[in-house]
């Protein structure tokens, strides 16, 4: 079976079922039955101290060939290890999450295919490893990523906290089956229609003066700040902030439902204190990705979203980044 189709394959199988079970519950459970599949020597690999710090910056955007990954790749598994590997990545995440990571690696598989079978690419080459010990109550980490995607998730308890995490595509339009698809479209199409619900005023103060081209609190920036730019949400109606915060639920909605709906909760009590800016072109060709880059900033938030202009057609291949400055890594949480 080639790798996409297992992948596809393995989503519908895990989300079929409701098991009656608390999330950090679900979630622990999976860590262990895919455990249990390892040999000693895997475990080994794959298992790291919650406190190992360098593991934990072990992330990238870039190809495992440039950037190595700590853990076991799906390509080093056997097809029992990987489903197990993928339904415990699947049962941390949201249905429209796990679907946005499989669209991502299907996108490096066409990447693969599209540079002719090119080694450094492809759905074999993510990376899964566990930081602690999979419990209930107690915090530990999943961390799940290859080329353009780096999930870091904080499990302590009932909560889950997903940043830093790093989503991308290349191709990020791409055609399979007969189906057009856009990993990060989404995030594409409510930017664009957030700016044009905005009066002249509005786009003035949004609008940056110079352009960016990449991210800016990307992989090797943990602790790095940056002050707020563009406009503030405050000075938004209410339809834009609800816009705004629709937007931002592409990222925070990615973990699953019940810690989306809390860090959802503590993103719009801050909306008044949020602030959107946008750099380069305000108009797209209707199907396709935007290629300007924008930010969301506000006191628990950071999420960037940049196409790369090197290299190609900029809507084809895209950065994105999501951090929380106050509790990246779910720093919060575990040191309670």
């Amino acid at each position: 079976m080639k790798p996409i189709q297992r992948i596809s394959t393995l989503m519908l199988l895990s989300l079929s079922a409701a098991p009656a079970q608390t999330p950090a519950s679900r979630i622990a459970g999976a860590a262990n039955t895919f455990l249990s599949t390892l040999d000693q020597k895997q475990r080994q690999t794959v298992l790291f101290a919650f406190d190992d710090e360098a593991q934990r910056a072990r992330w990238s955007n870039f190809p495992i060939a440039m950037v190595r990954r700590g853990g076991l790749s799906m390509g080093e598994l056997s097809d029992a290890q990987r489903s197990a590997a993928l339904a415990l990545v699947s049962s941390a995440l949201s249905r429209r999450g796990f679907e946005k990571v499989r669209q991502i690696m299907e996108a490096d598989e066409t990447l693969k295919h599209n540079e002719r079978n090119n080694p450094m690419f492809g759905a074999s080459l993510y990376y899964i490893s566990i930081l602690g010990t999979p419990s209930a109550k107690a915090p530990w980490m999943l961390q799940f990523g290859g080329h353009h995607l780096a999930l870091n998730i904080t499990i302590a308890g009932e909560r889950g906290v997903l940043t830093p995490t790093l989503t991308g595509a290349q191709p990020a339009l791409y055609i399979i089956d007969g189906k057009t698809v856009r990993p990060l479209g989404q995030e594409s199409d409510k930017a664009i229609a957030l700016l044009h619900a905005l009066d002249d005023s509005q786009k003035k103060q949004a609008i940056l003066s110079y352009r960016l081209a990449d991210l800016v609190l990307g992989p090797g920036q943990d602790g790095m700040t940056i002050q707020p730019e563009g406009l503030k949400a405050s000075a938004m109606n209410e339809r834009q902030r609800a816009m705004l915060l629709d937007l931002i639920s592409e990222w925070a909605g990615i973990v699953h439902e019940s810690a989306a709906d809390a860090r959802m909760a503590e993103l719009k009590a801050d909306i008044g204190e949020t602030w959107f800016a946008w750099s380069g072109p305000v108009t797209v060709t209707p199907g396709s990705n935007i290629t300007a880059y924008y930010r969301i900033q506000g006191p628990h938030l950071v999420i960037e979203y940049a196409p790369q202009r090197l290299g190609g057609d900029p809507a084809l291949h895209v950065h994105t980044m999501y951090r929380d400055p106050t509790n990246d890594y779910g720093r919060k949480p575990a040191a309670k």
